[in-house]
């Protein structure tokens, strides 16, 4: 769901239309692919009469449609996603590391950066079978869980990660999610530490994942990237002997592409 700045963070020039529409937008998802007016407007915490203004608008501009008292959204809503694909550079930059990744080791490889208390796929590649979260681009899971999120978490600022433990919500997805702040704080003081992190059957059972930090010019994380594999097939320290070195090579070269766009830089990263 969308976070909006505290009352006292917003701009002056701060649109809460803008702001609503959105939240609409973001509401729907697998589970929710339809829903009421009502629906809408509880799930975003917006009156029936402001929902029903902003759905109005977006079903103006294409980017929602109806069928009786139901919505649901419009192919126009990938136009938005497509312009960052693109802006982004993913398929030209972010896309061919993945398949060389995965043609090499197997398996999958992804990049995310952090937004909110979730970490969010922006490029993904896959060659996995199994049943597992669908970590496909734009798809966002909590930060806590995954290797990706650790490793970002572990190049924040103490007051920024502070206030994420703060908002944490502690879901437990496995029986080895973490969900006491305390360990977190301890996992990513590690992390800190080796400059990558591991997880095992934290978001999901079956998930072995390692990842490692995309830096910036500056030398601060923007984004993370992993490898993961079958949890049966592959321990974590195997995952680490094998693919760290090459996954740390791996993220250097995208690193180094930011010297000739230094606009991608500041586009994927979750400042």
């Amino acid at each position: 769901m969308l976070q909006k700045p505290d009352q006292d963070e917003r701009p002056p020039e701060f649109v809460e239309a803008l702001a609503k529409g959105l939240s609409i937008l973001e509401c729907f998802g697998a589970d929710n692919a339809e829903m009421t007016l009502s629906e809408i407007a509880r799930r975003v915490g917006l009156s029936p009469a402001a929902a029903r203004r902003s759905l109005i608008t977006l079903k103006a501009l294409g980017f929602v449609g109806q069928t009786e008292k139901r919505f649901h959204l419009r192919p126009k809503v990938m136009s938005l996603g497509s312009a960052f694909y693109f802006s982004a550079r993913v398929d030209e930059v972010l896309q061919p590391e993945l398949r060389n990744f995965v043609s090499t080791f197997g398996d999958a490889s992804s990049v995310a950066t952090l937004v909110g208390q979730k970490v969010l796929y922006i490029a993904h590649y896959s060659e996995q079978r199994a049943r597992r979260p669908s970590a496909v681009v734009g798809a966002r899971y909590p930060a806590q869980a995954t290797s990706l999120g650790q490793v970002i978490l572990a190049g924040l600022p103490e007051d920024r990660l502070e206030a994420f433990l703060q908002n944490m919500e502690p879901v437990a997805l496995t029986q080895r999610t973490i969900v006491d702040k305390d360990e977190l704080r301890e996992v990513i003081a590690n992390v800190r530490a080796q400059h990558y992190a591991v997880t095992v059957d934290q978001l999901d059972y079956g998930i072995t994942a390692l990842s490692v930090p995309i830096r910036g010019r500056d030398g601060q994380t923007v984004a993370a990237l992993n490898t993961s594999g079958y949890s049966g097939a592959m321990t974590a320290d195997r995952l680490v002997e094998e693919r760290l070195l090459p996954l740390r090579q791996a993220a250097a070269r995208i690193a180094q592409t930011f010297q000739r766009y230094p606009v991608l830089e500041r586009i994927i990263d979750h400042d």
